[in-house]
């Protein structure tokens, strides 16, 4: 079974291609250009798109623009070449990535996304002492955690990425793209003219 995986829900995009044998290929880049990642992995594994068997997308929470660019995409490739997809959380892919860590994704505005799904002011969020924060919101806030005994791996630690592979280890359920629904957890900043 050859998978495609990737997630946009943060400042990074991860991309992956998987079969039955494991990773075949793994790029980092950003949700703009996740097209052209796509195409370049399928290449470099001298594949097709018509030789995909199923997708998995990271469904959030995190940029609201972001991760609609993800299920979009989703959305059409399985469209165009009639694959399932399964949605995971950006949360349980951090989370996936060792036994014990924290997820928290920045949310801007001076929150965080943490399991739950919930959306918090990181001196609100209550931790464990000792306990490792991973993910793009542990380290804009690392001084916060730090001092509530937190541990945070360096900034440039891959384990604060949300590897597309670990998406497609978590993926259980696949079915058709419409039936994806993003983990938006608060209210988006943009609003519609004359909406409340």
């Amino acid at each position: 079974m050859l998978l495609l995986a990737f997630d946009t829900a943060t400042d990074v995009a991860t991309i992956a291609l998987l079969d039955d044998d494991g990773v075949l290929g793994e790029r980092i880049s950003v949700a703009r250009t996740l097209l052209e990642a796509v195409d370049a992995l399928l290449h470099d594994a001298h594949a097709q798109p018509g030789d995909l068997d199923a997708l998995v997308v990271g469904t959030g929470p995190g940029s609201f623009t972001s991760t609609r660019i993800g299920l979009a995409l989703a959305q059409g490739l399985a469209l165009a070449l009639d694959l399932q997809v399964a949605g995971v959380s950006t949360l349980d892919a951090l989370a996936a990535a060792r036994e014990g860590v924290f997820p928290i994704v920045d949310a801007r505005r001076r929150e965080v996304f943490v399991p739950g799904p919930h959306v918090c002011a990181p001196d609100d969020l209550e931790l464990e002492p000792g306990v490792t924060c991973i993910g793009s919101g542990a380290v804009r806030y690392r001084t916060t955690f730090e001092d509530k005994g937190a541990l945070v791996p360096a900034d440039d630690d891959a384990i604060h990425l949300p590897h597309a592979r670990l998406h497609a280890l978590l993926a259980r359920e696949f079915g058709p793209a419409e039936r994806l629904t993003p983990l938006y957890v608060r209210s988006p900043d943009a609003k519609v003219p004359g909406s409340a």
